[in-house]
């Protein structure tokens, strides 16, 4: 599930059963009328996972144990190129308990983990991490979860 031409969609949705009705959106679960934050090259599972560990303080190796992390719920019915995975509920909680400020610090080591193979700009991380911090926000006032639509 990981590449830089890899497309993720980020998005909230009230629980697994309405958050796995997406896999089969060709165009994503904007289609469906969720509420979406789109990105590229940044998987649920690792890049997510080491996020967790840099803005909770958790280590990596308990973070993967998680059940939610990047557990897939579902690939689409028609082709095996869409699927939805689960986001933590304790990385939800992080992102929408962070100021700014935070994300920003936490952009800097995250960019110089392997996984963006030294490509990327901490300041647009920053950026990327305010909008996925006022998704999880909105989950969170609207009792949701956060979940992530893969398309390869």
């Amino acid at each position: 599930m990981r590449g830089m031409g890899n497309l993720y969609d980020y998005f909230t949705a009230a629980d697994d059963d309405a958050a796995a009705s997406a896999a089969d959106l060709v165009g994503g679960p904007a289609d469906g009328g969720f509420d979406v934050l789109a990105t590229k090259g940044i998987d649920p599972v690792v890049q997510m996972g080491t996020l967790e560990a840099l803005l909770t303080g958790r280590p990596y190796k308990e973070v993967i144990r998680d059940p939610r992390q990047g557990d897939e719920l579902r690939r689409s019915a028609e082709a095996a190129e869409h699927g939805v995975a689960t986001l933590t509920d304790s990385l939800a909680a992080a992102l929408a308990d962070a100021d700014q400020r935070r994300l920003a610090e936490v952009a800097v080591p995250w960019s110089e983990t392997d996984e963006f193979w030294g490509q990327a700009d901490p300041e647009i991380l920053a950026g990327f991490l305010g909008e996925l911090a006022d998704l999880a926000r909105r989950a969170r006032d609207a009792g949701h979860r956060l979940y992530c639509w893969w398309s390869l």
